[in-house]
């Protein structure tokens, strides 16, 4: 069974919800499905953004951002996938949309998921893009998560994280929020929300 396949048959009983009565900023993510060019293994591109970048530099992200007036999530999601690595999905290839996620830096998110079956090179633009990382499914399905209730680091206190060992370390919301839907509803083909995750600190500039 190919990779889309078993993503749209996951998401066939999908109901997301939307943020439609928000004053924040529509933006767009997404979660792009390949196959690692080293493995073959299925996988979603995660990035680290450039520390050059005014807003959220070096933080772990998914390729997407603001909507430009007349967007679609998925137009914006495509657009940014193309200009921040370099890879060309195409409107066939979305699956669907996960859950708007509103975040504490004033943007409405809605995360789109496509997926290209087959092992493509990405060619980050460095001027936003430091690294690109190609999360195994096998691994996202089982990583472990938590929320911290650090008594010593107030940036991380009360934020959701997901252990990703292939980038080392954890991931914060919103992007761990937003994998972890994506690996509930799209790999487990469980409804989970997760609009009441927290953010830590450092995530709300």
């Amino acid at each position: 069974m190919t990779l889309s396949k078993t993503l749209s048959e996951n998401f066939a009983g999908f109901k997301r919800l939307a943020q439609d009565n928000v004053s924040s900023t529509r933006a767009a993510v997404m979660l792009l499905v390949t196959r690692d060019p080293d493995t073959d293994e299925g996988s979603v591109v995660l990035t680290r953004r450039a520390k050059t970048l005014r807003r959220h530099a070096g933080q772990y992200a998914l390729p997407g951002g603001r909507a430009e007036p007349g967007e679609t999530p998925a137009e914006t999601a495509l657009r940014e996938c193309r200009e921040e690595i370099g890879l060309n999905p195409k409107a066939h290839q979305v699956i669907g949309l996960l859950d708007d996620f509103v975040t504490e830096s004033g943007f409405c998110i809605t995360p789109v998921v496509a997926c290209m079956d087959e092992a493509l090179i990405p060619v980050p633009d460095p001027g936003e893009v430091e690294r690109v990382f190609h999360i195994p499914l096998s691994e996202l399905a089982d990583a472990k998560t938590e929320v911290s209730r650090s008594e010593t680091d107030e940036s991380v206190r009360d934020g959701f994280s997901i252990m990703l060992p292939t980038v080392g370390h954890e991931v914060y919301a919103p992007t761990a929020a937003i994998l972890f839907q994506f690996r509930e509803v799209a790999l487990l083909g469980r409804t989970t929300r997760v609009n009441d995750l927290g953010q830590p600190r450092f995530a709300w500039r």
